[in-house]
């Protein structure tokens, strides 16, 4: 309550010396005041050849495998994170996180007694998990947000309940279509 009763200049000189620390912010302030819905649209688009290129990137290695998708499901994820941080538009980030969980490989052959095993492991309960997390923010939309998104998500669900997910899926209680 101290900050109230600064005077107005003093306000301003301390916002500015915190945005500046401040990177997300910064970009935040900067989406806010000085760009538009095209902006937006360029950005979700940029993102969106990213997880292409991402995914595009990690099958044509020799042989993919549970660690190098889970390396590569984090980083693309945080890159969607990084955006819903400046942006703060729930309806690009549903599309790229479906997006990228439709088209990330998470079924693989690893033995248990492999040492990519645990990875494997590891990797089908941050799927399931993010899934979970998708769903949630989905139900919060209005429902003509919803139908258009619809069917890539019953997409991603039949793909979860189609591979080694869907004990995981179960137990967290998902459903297998919206």
């Amino acid at each position: 309550m101290e900050i109230k009763s600064l005077p107005e200049k003093e306000k301003d000189k301390l916002l500015l010396r915190l945005i500046a620390k401040d990177k997300v912010l910064t970009e935040h302030l900067h989406f806010r005041l000085m760009e538009d819905e095209h902006d937006l649209m360029r950005r979700q688009e940029d993102l969106q050849q990213l997880i292409v290129d991402g995914v595009a990137e990690l099958l044509n290695v020799r042989r993919p495998n549970s660690k190098d998708s889970l390396l590569r499901m984090r980083k693309l994820n945080g890159s969607i994170n990084h955006h819903v941080k400046v942006t703060k538009d729930l309806n690009s980030e549903m599309e790229l996180r479906i997006q990228l969980l439709n088209r990330i490989p998470i079924d693989f052959d690893e033995s248990v007694y492999s040492s990519l095993y645990k990875f494997n492991e590891k990797l089908t309960v941050y799927f399931v998990k993010t899934v979970a997390s998708a769903l949630t923010k989905y139900y919060k939309m209005h429902e003509d947000l919803q139908f258009d998104l619809q069917a890539d998500l019953n997409k991603l669900l039949k793909k979860v309940y189609s591979g080694k997910t869907a004990t995981i899926a179960k137990t967290l209680g998902l459903p297998e279509q919206v």
